[in-house]
């Protein structure tokens, strides 16, 4: 039986990844190839010891079909701004940006992005009044004609769309409140949290439909991971791996064990390489379930899937 290979690489380096070895002998980077999804962690706070600095938060670089994203930006710009030029990631050649969700851990670093790329496009979830900006139909508040021009909303004739500012003006935000393919099989999963403490919380999520099967890159995850990845099964049931915050980071073990299950035995999840908000308990109980399928992603890892064959 084939399985597929996972090449991890720090800084200049290209490192096969070989499952419990404890060396891994090192190789020149390459740029991902086509059919690849390549994802380099710029910023969390667990990682190997290097230049890059860690801190609580979340920032990936993801390449793909010749597209260069940035997926969130972290909390502080200038550890974003080191943990970039440390990669060698150059954040002014960026096709699009996606922000995932708009909790201050994964969108403090965007001052500095707009700073060295200020026209850059950038996804965002569509919030009423949010932080990215919002727009909503006029017909969302009640009228009273009775009342006199100057008591009334724009004199009583409102504009048909209301726009509401976002909180960097003159940013290329593109809002999306539904799921949508941004580019040739790149997709974003909107969905709404329904859990307490970020009820009605929007987030987007990026999946990547490879020839291996989906890629997807999550955020918090905070609507629920099976959730996203059962969203993302609706484009191809074949999920290849899942890289990202998984926000198990304070649930109990028996939440923890449901969510580990869905994502193999339910979804059969082919590769995990968890990070930020999954916390250490479900570290523990990923890497059980998975076994040599769990992927380590720390602070400065870069992650590239090739095709070796259908390990199933």
């Amino acid at each position: 039986m084939v399985s597929d290979n996972w090449v991890v690489s720090s800084s200049a380096a290209l490192l096969l990844f070989i499952a419990c070895a404890a060396t891994i002998p090192a190789a020149p980077m390459a740029s991902a190839a086509v059919g690849d999804a390549q994802i380099t962690v710029l910023y969390d706070a667990f990682g190997k010891e290097s230049v890059m600095q860690k801190e609580w938060g979340y920032a990936a670089f993801v390449e793909y079909g010749g597209k260069r994203i940035l997926f969130d930006t972290g909390n502080n710009p200038d550890i974003l701004a080191q943990n970039a030029k440390a990669k060698g990631v150059d954040l002014t050649t960026l096709d699009f940006v996606v922000m995932s969700h708009r909790h201050g851990d994964h969108m403090g670093g965007l001052t500095y992005l707009l700073k060295v790329n200020p026209t850059v496009r950038i996804y965002a979830p569509k919030e009423g009044f949010g932080v990215y900006g919002a727009d909503l139909p006029s017909s969302f508040y009640r009228k009273d004609p009775s009342l006199s021009p100057e008591q009334r909303y724009y004199d009583g004739t409102p504009p048909e769309v209301m726009r509401f500012g976002s909180a960097w003006p003159g940013a290329n935000f593109q809002l999306a409140d539904k799921n949508i393919e941004i580019a040739p099989d790149i997709h974003l999963i909107a969905l709404v949290s329904d859990k307490p403490g970020t009820l009605e919380l929007r987030e987007l999520s990026l999946a990547i439909n490879t020839p291996d099967g989906m890629v997807i890159v999550v955020g918090c995850s905070h609507p629920g991971i099976d959730k996203i990845v059962e969203s993302a099964t609706a484009i191809n049931p074949r999920i290849h791996f899942i890289a990202g915050g998984f926000h198990l980071v304070a649930a109990p073990d028996p939440d923890i064990e449901r969510t580990v299950t869905a994502l193999h035995d339910r979804f059969r999840v082919e590769y995990v390489a968890p990070g930020h908000c999954t916390g250490e308990p479900a570290f523990t109980a990923l890497k059980k379930a998975f076994g040599d399928h769990y992927i380590y992603a720390g602070l400065g890892t870069t992650l590239t899937a090739t095709q070796a064959g259908n390990h199933r």
